[in-house]
């Protein structure tokens, strides 16, 4: 197995203790079976007893959806971008300990938040949008609204604001008391990382191969990627995977001249990850790996990885039905919503700030 992982795989693996790199390993083994060779399996939430309902701020805070939302249209008319940026924070989110809005939490000396991760630390924003948010919920319903839940119907609301599809989103979620440095270090995908250990991450999550190319490639119709997480793409196997187009050379020619090669040199310059409607949500981006133009190269290894046989036909539908494409979108986002931390749920609260455990 060792034998066909890539570099960033490996050194994931090297990083964990001796247990979790058993569990990795299995994992890992699992998947390349599935991804490679038959359907994916996937764990189905809908018919699981889940404590959240569409109704459950009815009688409590009846407005809070309106609320969301109205204040969500005039933060992206603000900044269309901000719209990519409550959906990656969603993400992030539900990826460590679940979506109980731990991600959202400050360090303090008695806790060690997961802010100062390697994988947010350089790219999550978006913790003032919740927190003005907050605020005006709370001077309607205080004490009601846990901030997972905000950040939950915060993160549906832009994608519909900047084009993408609607979806139910049921609540009901605490806040946890606790967050997970370790966990945000090791659960979360990073923009370098091998495809089989991005497959095993999203299957560690209950989500599958298409909930994966749905989402993570789905959100990078929109959003700004900075110069340190596409790097090693541009002057890596970018003329590879576009075949030396001279359409593409012009593009990447472009992209070098926004991120030098020197590693600190314009690491926090960016540029959109659709270079075609950046602030559109669309499948424009799976027509741009089509051509070989990813930016990231987690992106482009959906289509043209070895490994990629699933993932490559999945990127194909897409880019060829946007209907497609937005379904299996709020379904996986339905599902990874559902991701729920199950100690919050017992002993959780509803925070009063958001970055902040009640005291």
């Amino acid at each position: 197995l060792t034998n066909i992982l890539t570099f960033s795989e490996k050194k994931s693996l090297a990083k964990g203790s001796l247990e979790n790199r058993r569990s990795m390993k299995l994992l890992l083994v699992i998947c390349i079976v599935h991804a490679i060779f038959i359907p994916c399996f996937s764990f189905d939430v809908s018919g699981m007893d889940l404590p959240l309902t569409l109704d459950y701020y009815k009688s409590t805070c009846p407005t809070v959806f309106d609320v969301i939302r109205k204040e969500m249209e005039c933060i992206v008319k603000e900044d269309p971008r901000n719209a990519a940026i409550i959906i990656r924070l969603h993400f992030h989110d539900c990826f460590v300990q679940g979506c109980d809005g731990s991600v959202l939490l400050d360090e303090t000396e008695s806790l060690k938040g997961e802010k100062k991760a390697s994988p947010n630390i350089n790219s999550l924003k978006g913790y003032k949008i919740i927190d003005r948010i907050k605020n005006i919920i709370e001077s309607e319903c205080p004490g009601v609204v846990s901030c997972a839940d905000l950040l939950t119907i915060s993160a549906r609301d832009a994608t519909i604001l900047v084009g993408g599809p609607y979806w139910d989103v049921p609540v009901g979620r605490k806040d946890s008391k606790t967050a997970s440095y370790a966990l945000a270090t090791t659960n979360l995908p990073t923009p370098d990382e091998g495809l089989i250990s991005i497959i095993a991450k999203f299957y560690y999550q209950g989500l599958s191969v298409e909930d994966m190319v749905a989402l993570i490639v789905g959100a990078h119709t929109i959003g700004m990627a900075q110069c340190r997480n596409f790097r090693s793409r541009i002057y890596g196997d970018f003329r590879v995977t576009t075949a030396l187009n001279p359409v593409s050379a012009t593009y990447l020619a472009r992209l070098q001249e926004i991120c030098p090669e020197s590693s600190g040199e314009g690491d926090k310059n960016v540029t959109a990850m659709d270079n075609v409607t950046p602030n559109l949500f669309d499948n424009s981006i799976y027509h741009t790996l089509l051509r070989g133009e990813g930016l990231l190269s987690s992106d482009q290894a959906m289509y043209t990885s070895m490994f990629g046989i699933q993932t490559r036909r999945i990127v194909s539908k897409y880019a060829e039905n946007p209907v497609a494409f937005f379904e299996q979108f709020s379904k996986s986002m339905v599902k990874m919503g559902n991701i729920l931390n199950s100690k919050s749920l017992v002993d959780g609260e509803v925070r009063r700030n958001c970055r902040f455990v009640n005291t």
